[in-house]
């Protein structure tokens, strides 16, 4: 019978092999025996840093978390923000009990006298489970319109996912696959916990909850929130037709009142009857002309 080998073990294996032969060969690496390290919530956690064909290795460990980048461990001393809850050592770092804020990515950097480096990053996901979600479920929804519904919870590490049910029942990812949702039109997003109805019909009438999961811990469900698919307002829609025809007539019948009495036909005659008086400048005597001449000649 042949040997067997975890699925588990073969990356180690493999890192392993790697190592012997940069040591025969007289190459430097570095690497780690686990890139990924799943902990939950106040567990240490240790992530390790292997390297090989250094004399002197000088190590730095660097924290990336979206777009904020940090120093963990800067020639080989643990930095002031982790030195009270990490530990340093050859083969890596050791948290003595991680918080959610510890979540990201973490890089180990071996160099020696800017003539040789490597480098290794390990993953860190710290295992928070869900907290009880929100949703937001409109009271009524016009049948014919688009209705969304939301549901969040921020807690959960790694995110959660969400799942919807109406009366109870979980509302099944395509409508047509339930006989008590075929006369739904839907669309349903478990990563954002989008429940989107376009449109919305008389059957998605009910109580509506949301449940959080991320595989860590237990499952957190919502409250219930009743929405009532109702008819559109015909009657309101009308009126407000008829009170904006009538203000129009009256808008249209106060100007033709106002044509038929004459009122624009004296508004013209006035502007055309003003009179428009222009000065003349007095007339010059004989001496003043004659003044005027010398001066010219």
């Amino acid at each position: 019978m042949g040997t067997e080998v975890k699925v588990g073990a073969r990356p180690l294996l493999l890192f392993t092999s790697a190592i012997l032969c940069s040591l025969a060969l007289g190459k430097e690496s570095v690497g780690t025996s686990n890139p990924v390290v799943q902990v939950p919530e106040n567990k240490p956690a240790k992530l390790s840093c292997i390297y090989s064909g250094f004399s002197s290795p000088r190590i730095e460990w660097k924290f990336a978390q979206g777009d904020i980048t940090s120093l963990v461990c800067y020639n080989n001393k643990i930095t002031a923000p982790y030195e009270d809850r990490v530990t340093f050592s050859n083969t890596g770092i050791t948290f003595h009990s991680v918080t959610r804020k510890d979540t990201g990515m973490y890089t180990c950097m071996v160099s020696e006298d800017g003539t040789a480096y490597g480098e290794v990053s390990i993953q860190l996901i710290v295992l928070v489970p869900p907290s009880k979600p929100t949703v937001n479920v409109p009271s009524s929804a016009t049948i014919g319109s688009r209705v969304v519904l939301t549901c969040s919870e921020t807690d959960g590490s790694p995110p959660s996912e969400y799942l919807w049910y109406r009366d109870g029942i979980q509302v099944p990812q395509k409508p047509k696959s339930s006989r008590a949702f075929s006369n739904s039109s839907y669309s349903l997003d478990t990563k954002t916990g989008e429940l989107v109805f376009d449109p919305v019909s008389a059957s998605d009438t009910g109580e509506y909850a949301c449940q959080a999961q991320n595989g860590h811990g237990a499952p957190m469900m919502s409250d219930s929130v009743r929405m009532e698919a109702v008819e559109p307002n015909v009657g309101g829609i009308v009126a407000a037709v008829i009170v904006t025809l009538i203000l129009l007539g009256l808008l249209i019948f106060g100007i033709w009142f106002a044509y038929s009495r004459g009122y624009f036909h004296r508004i013209k005659k006035g502007t055309e009857n003003k009179k428009v008086i222009y000065s003349q400048s007095t007339a010059r005597s004989e001496g003043e002309f004659r003044q005027t001449s010398s001066f010219l000649v």
